[in-house]
């Protein structure tokens, strides 16, 4: 007895020192992870600062009329006189569009992927979805332009025209005629829906497929059909990762560039009609910046650059306090 006894002070010693070596091991790992995320924040920081410094001029020049709806629209490299809102309007009106129509769409393709497709069938939907999400912008854009833009859109904008637009005061948004072509704000929003769907449905699936099943089985014990089950359980569950793949969806909208630029006609003007051509920020700034021909054009556009960083940051920092205030609630109940 008196020998085992000896043992446990020695056992007790080992198990110390190897408690100091993990929680040193602990202590490396978590310094690593806070430079890490320090050096992400500190990237931010410097991208912020650089379109900051070099939009100096262009500030200077034109302060908020600058992105001003109330000033004259008007984008003249050869004067020198630039103003952004009608870009600025371009991106908001098209992501806005873009995620009215793919957010119902993709959460009824995530439910369906998730809860009601059969097994022989969801794995090759489930490859075809994430397949959407990695297709290039530009194949979008080409796509667009041959098949999409005549075909599906020009249709939808003549309806569009002619059953919103005869509406007194919807007309400024809704007013045509649509170019024969399709090229139009429109078409961005269409094609900026098909690409953020993709992404939207596949994290939302995720998010319902991380529900314990135990809550599936609950709700059916106690008497809830299978969609009772998902429209009170699992979606006001899930509704935090819901709205996080809608954060995911507008971050790719809003700053899509390649098969935007290739739809939305590229137009300076100030129209307001979602059927007429356009620009976004990203279109702009992808357009014109390598042909820049002057140093008050180059700032004007590292501006909209400043602008569209703002905006991004300012979206995202409000869809993230939503995202916290719906998984508080939905926590504590």
């Amino acid at each position: 007895m008196n020998n085992q006894r000896s043992l446990f002070p020695q056992r007790s010693n080992l198990r110390r020192q190897w408690s100091r070596y993990t929680n040193h091991g602990d202590r490396f790992w978590r310094g690593a992870l806070f430079v890490s995320s320090l050096l992400i924040l500190v990237l931010v920081l410097m991208i912020g600062w650089e379109v900051w410094v070099n939009s100096a001029p262009s500030r200077h020049a034109f302060g908020w009329e600058f992105i001003s709806p109330w000033a004259q629209a008007v984008w003249n490299p050869a004067l020198d006189r630039f103003n952004a809102w009608p870009s600025i309007y371009g991106s908001l009106i098209t992501s806005f569009i873009a995620l009215l129509l793919a957010v119902p769409f993709s959460v009824a393709v995530a439910i369906f992927l998730a809860e009601l497709a059969p097994p022989t069938l969801r794995t090759p939907l489930n490859y075809m979805v994430e397949m959407l999400a990695a297709v290039p912008s530009v194949v979008y854009g080409l796509w667009g332009i041959y098949v999409f833009l005549p075909e599906i859109v020009h249709p939808i904008g003549v309806a569009v025209q002619d059953t919103l637009g005869i509406i007194p005061g919807f007309s400024i948004f809704f007013g045509g005629p649509i170019p024969a072509s399709g090229i139009s704000k429109l078409a961005a929003a269409l094609i900026l829906t098909i690409m953020v769907t993709p992404t939207i449905a596949a994290v939302t699936r995720d998010v319902f497929l991380a529900i314990p099943r135990s809550q599936r089985e609950a709700s059916l014990a106690l008497g809830a059909t299978h969609w009772e089950t998902i429209w009170k359980v699992l979606i006001p569950m899930g509704l935090s990762g819901i709205l996080g793949a809608v954060i995911l969806g507008f971050g790719r909208a809003i700053g899509e560039t390649m098969a935007v630029t290739m739809v939305i006609g590229n137009t300076s003007g100030g129209d307001y009609s979602i059927l007429k051509p356009g620009y976004t920020m990203a279109s702009i700034i992808a357009n014109e910046f390598a042909e820049a021909v002057s140093e008050l054009h180059s700032s004007a556009l590292i501006e909209i650059a400043l602008v569209l960083f703002v905006v991004t940051i300012i979206l995202n920092a409000i869809s993230r306090w939503l995202v916290m205030s719906v998984h508080r609630k939905t926590m504590g109940r």
